[in-house]
């Protein structure tokens, strides 16, 4: 799912509208729009904004479900010991660095990653 697509969601549901996570954010309607239709990927700093605006933890703009429901086993086993722990421990000091134009990217590859892996998993799930 689309960062975006996620976020209008949640407004829906909690029956607010862009003016309303304007004022309570300060980010501008026009740019909440931007991001909503997937024009403009937000940096993670924003996202917590959008987030604690619609009062949701940060996770639920990326899963519907529980953490614990989350498909992050394989990711918990990889970083769980020996030179794949200090891997992700390298990689969790560089992301403290990376500029937010880097962040953004980041979130923008993630996106269309997981937009390819959806797509992918749906033409299987359709030939079958």
């Amino acid at each position: 799912m689309v960062i975006g697509d996620r976020l209008k969601e949640l407004r829906a549901r909690k029956k607010m509208t862009q003016g309303d996570i304007e004022k309570r954010t300060g980010l501008l309607r026009c740019y909440i729009s931007r991001v909503e239709n997937g024009a403009t990927v937000p940096s993670v700093p924003t996202l917590e904004k959008l987030a604690q605006a619609l009062e949701v933890p940060l996770y639920r703009l990326f899963h519907e479900g529980k953490p614990k429901a989350m498909k992050l086993a394989k990711l918990k086993e990889w970083g769980s010991g020996g030179k794949d722990a200090h891997m992700l421990g390298d990689f969790r000091k560089i992301l403290r660095k990376v500029s937010e134009e880097d962040q953004k990217l980041l979130l923008f590859i993630a996106q269309r990653m997981y937009q390819k892996t959806e797509r992918a998993d749906r033409r299987r799930k359709t030939h079958r």
